[in-house]
């Protein structure tokens, strides 16, 4: 007899918690998408995921000008990522190596385009 009592104890236990769990969830939901949160994770997850480094940006992270040569930005482009293998963060590590991987194709053309002319 205890037995039954526990077990149906047990079972409508169970089931409050589950109703209180989802009704939390369906609250949270609620709450997120009238203060526009949910909206603003999911543009972010987009704008980072579709960001482009721009030229201007990459020459900035390596420290360089329109001026200088491709060996200069390799110089550069070899120290900073070799410092931040050392003491720095992967961040600015894959930064700097986005910043050289955007500026490349800019100096192939530059390279192509004096042999052949």
């Amino acid at each position: 007899m205890a037995a039954k009592i526990l077990a149906n104890l047990i079972v409508m236990g169970s089931g409050i918690l589950a109703r209180a769990f989802v009704q939390a969830y369906r609250q949270a939901l609620a709450n997120a998408s009238k203060s526009g949160v949910a909206q603003e994770t999911i543009q972010n997850t987009v704008r980072r995921a579709s960001k482009i480094m721009t030229e201007q940006e990459a020459r900035q992270i390596l420290g360089v000008s329109e001026q200088s040569t491709w060996e200069e930005i390799a110089k550069k482009y070899d120290n900073l990522f070799e410092n931040n293998a050392k003491n720095g963060s992967f961040y600015l590590q894959s930064k700097v190596h986005k910043a050289k991987e955007c500026l490349e194709p800019l100096y192939q053309c530059k390279d192509q385009g004096t042999t052949a002319g």
